[in-house]
């Protein structure tokens, strides 16, 4: 029987240098993305210049060097690794006749591909349409075609359904961005909801396919065996989740926090999504501590740590306490693990011993300048020692004759309804 499953495109990778001293790992990861977006990858071509040219992006020469690489491998498109001007789109694809894919919209595809939530589908979609509003041309609508090429009635008519073309993006975009803005609001109102609990909020942070799913689910896994349905996703790809996550995590000394799996990063992420995903991100930008999650194993791990670093910084994510988690390091060769400096920590989100450091680095960071009280409640008020078991990591418990004694590490926030059982010391 004849397989009729519909094979994968062939893309050829493409780039200009422009003196980028990380255009190797971009060139790389232009490949690792399209293999995520179910393409495949039979070539690649760079041209190392200065800078690209302002009409085909590419010299004249390596246009047909292009050319004909993509002929002799049956190349069904060709991926940029830089974002193009609508020109230089029409221009590569006339001299080519080969669809063109540059690097942001590759990613949008992706994106648009794995949203799952409301939310995550809006951002995505109102992406699209700002990257697809400068790049409208009088030839691509169907009016303009029908009309033929020439005279100046038939441009006319071209630039006025350009012109309402254009005006229906951006009605689309407008209609868009009110949906997502309801949602954000919902959502801030639950962070003000969450914000007057006392309870710290951990956002782990980081490059996409770094490990940051799976270190959440180890964590789940170690501290709540019996509630499997709060995993996330994870799958060793390329933005394989884009939605944020976000669980309470309860320490066996009784400390609570709640721990949110954000949206990782990429190299080059296209301006449009950065903004658009400001929302998505406003659990890292509210956190008491993030957990910057590298793939230590990738040899480009310091450009990944970068390039998480540039995009916290330009949403205005800065001046948080962070831990440096250093994951894999099970797949680099002659490394130690867990190892622990300071605030950073060599682990493998995949070894028990490694996740039970991660918890204690997290426990010390949240928790570590909490007062130690001690405590003296009288045996008729049992509902305060039971508040106690319930919101703090107690240190030592005995039962006097006057009542029973409790020192405990507490959060200042929760001492309200215990107070008055505070021993002073003369």
């Amino acid at each position: 029987m004849k397989d009729t499953t519909p094979q994968p495109k062939r893309v050829l990778v493409t780039g200009v240098s422009k003196r980028q001293d990380n255009f190797d790992y971009t060139m790389i990861e232009l490949g690792e993305l399209a293999k995520a977006n179910n393409l495949n990858v039979v070539g690649e071509v760079r041209q190392n210049v200065d800078q690209a040219n302002h009409a085909t992006y590419f010299g004249k020469g390596k246009v047909q060097e292009i050319k004909e690489q993509a002929i002799a491998d049956d190349v069904d498109i060709i991926l940029i690794n830089d974002e193009l001007s609508p020109s230089q789109i029409r221009n590569l694809e006339k001299e080519l006749g080969i669809s063109i894919l540059d690097r942001t919209q590759l990613i949008l595809e992706i994106f648009a591909n794995r949203a799952q939530t409301k939310e995550a589908q809006l951002q995505v979609a109102i992406a699209e349409a700002k990257y697809q509003l400068p790049r409208l041309h009088p030839s691509d609508n169907k009016l303009d075609q029908q009309n033929g090429g020439g005279g100046g009635t038939n441009r006319g008519t071209g630039e006025t359904q350009l012109e309402l073309d254009r005006r229906l993006i951006d009605k689309r975009i407008t209609k868009l961005k009110g949906e997502l803005a309801k949602i954000d609001q919902q959502q801030a109102t639950q962070r003000q909801q969450r914000d007057k609990n006392p309870v710290p909020v951990v956002a782990l942070v980081g490059y996409t396919n770094a490990g940051k799913s799976t270190t959440m689910n180890r964590i789940l896994q170690r501290l709540s065996p019996d509630t499997p349905e709060k995993q996330v996703f994870e799958k060793n790809m390329l933005f394989a989740t884009l939605d944020t996550s976000v669980r309470e995590i309860t320490l066996p000394n009784q400390q609570k926090f709640l721990l949110s799996d954000t949206v990782g990063f990429v190299s080059k992420l296209p301006h449009h999504l950065v903004q658009a995903f400001k929302a998505t991100l406003a659990e890292a930008a509210g956190a008491d501590l993030l957990i910057h999650v590298v793939d230590y194993s990738d040899p480009n791990y310091l450009n990944m740590m970068q390039t998480t670093q540039e995009t916290l910084e330009s949403l205005g994510i800065k001046d948080i306490p962070m831990i440096e988690a250093y994951n894999k390091a099970d797949l680099k060769p002659d490394t130690r693990y867990p190892e622990i400096d300071g605030t950073q920590l060599v682990f493998s989100a995949r070894d028990e011993v490694s996740i039970d450091a991660l918890i204690d680095l997290i426990d010390k960071q949240l928790f570590g300048q909490y007062p130690i009280i001690d405590f003296l409640i009288p045996y008729t008020e049992g509902q305060a020692v039971t508040y106690l078991s319930d919101h703090v990591n107690i240190l030592e418990q005995s039962y006097e004759e006057d009542g029973t004694h409790i020192k405990a590490q507490i959060n200042p926030d929760l001492l309200g309804p215990v107070q008055k059982y505070t021993m002073t010391t003369d």
